[in-house]
């Protein structure tokens, strides 16, 4: 059994439905995700009893993404709304208010381990399993509060999925979140749900392994935003990054400077584009320390259905190869 079905964080959800569901239970479930990773989850446990809207789609960016009159629209529509919280999704509270919403909207962090964010962590940096790491508890209450100053970074890391253990409660509750709209297929949901926990359970076993097959002193990267601590502290590899934990952020020319001279001392191995970000800053880094661009890494986005990372597994599987590809040079 999944170890996903043990993990006790039951969703906050409003018990706003349409009147109709009730009755229509021959009509998919209208489901509206934030961006890519969130509705890859969605599918696996929906099946074909969800029809999906994806507002961020693949290589998009969610921290500056500006939404369109049919994001409004699709969402003022949708039985349910799922989105990662933490202040991820800075358009969100606009997007609420401009689109009537009548659905619930779930946070998927919710009861899930989340890390301060790295500016948090520069002012408790003594002991970040200690300080850093927490259950995130915000319900619908908060939602609002959490968004008002989305150009600020939040107290936590918001990019929680790189931890797989994370992405298996963000599945638990889209299951308990589908359960609630549409009862009728909730059995449905439950068995998806578990299947798709096992294959979690697969990949979170193969992570582990290949970083063991990384050598101790090989194990420091570089990327261009900071969202890669959870694959950090739950995997073993270090992760630099000149950016925050949102891309709004501009990463300036003594960041840059401190950096490179932490990738001098820390003698790091390798060095990353990502999908959602300018190669700009990337490209000066490697040029004035010696390491060569390893490839691209997919943080908070997936690839279209065309490219190496277009489900979460795959993502997950294409970055550890390519970080190990680079560092090892196979």
């Amino acid at each position: 059994m999944s170890r996903m079905l043990k993990l006790a964080a039951a969703v906050s959800v409003m018990t706003i439905f349409p009147a109709a569901l009730a009755t229509a239970s021959a009509e998919n479930l209208k489901v509206v995700a934030s961006f890519s990773i969130i509705a890859d989850f969605a599918k696996n446990v929906g099946g074909d009893r969800i029809d999906i809207t994806t507002l961020v789609g693949p290589n998009g960016d969610a921290h500056v993404y500006e939404p369109k009159p049919a994001d409004a629209a699709a969402v003022g529509a949708a039985d349910v709304v799922l989105v990662n919280g933490l202040q991820f999704e800075g358009f969100l509270q606009r997007l609420v208010e401009a689109s009537g919403i009548k659905a619930p909207v779930v946070e998927l962090t919710k009861g899930g381990e989340v890390l301060k964010s790295a500016e948090e962590e520069h002012h408790h940096d003594d002991d970040k399993t200690a300080e850093g790491e927490q259950k995130h508890e915000a319900g619908e209450e908060g939602h609002e509060q959490a968004h008002e100053g989305h150009h600020h970074h939040g107290e936590f890391d918001p990019h929680a999925w790189q931890s797989v253990h994370n992405a298996e409660i963000y599945v638990k509750n889209i299951a308990d979140t589908f359960c609630a709209a549409d009862a009728a297929g909730c059995d449905t949901y439950k068995a998806n749900a578990e299947a798709y926990g096992e294959k979690l359970d697969a990949l979170e076993a193969e992570i582990k392994a290949s970083v063991a097959e990384i050598p101790e002193d090989k194990r420091v990267v570089i990327t261009s935003h900071d969202a890669f601590g959870y694959f950090e502290h739950e995997y073993g590899l270090k992760f630099l990054a000149p950016e925050g934990v949102s891309t709004e952020s501009e990463a300036s020319a003594a960041d840059v400077a401190a950096l490179i001279k932490q990738v001098k001392e820390d003698k790091a191995s390798a060095i990353f584009l990502e999908n959602i970000t300018n190669p700009r800053l990337i490209e000066q880094i490697a040029s004035e320390t010696g390491i060569k661009v390893g490839g691209t890494l997919y943080s908070d986005a997936l690839s279209d259905e065309s490219g190496t990372a277009a489900t979460y597994i795959d993502m997950m599987k294409h970055n550890l190869s390519t970080i190990k590809g680079a560092i090892l040079g196979s």
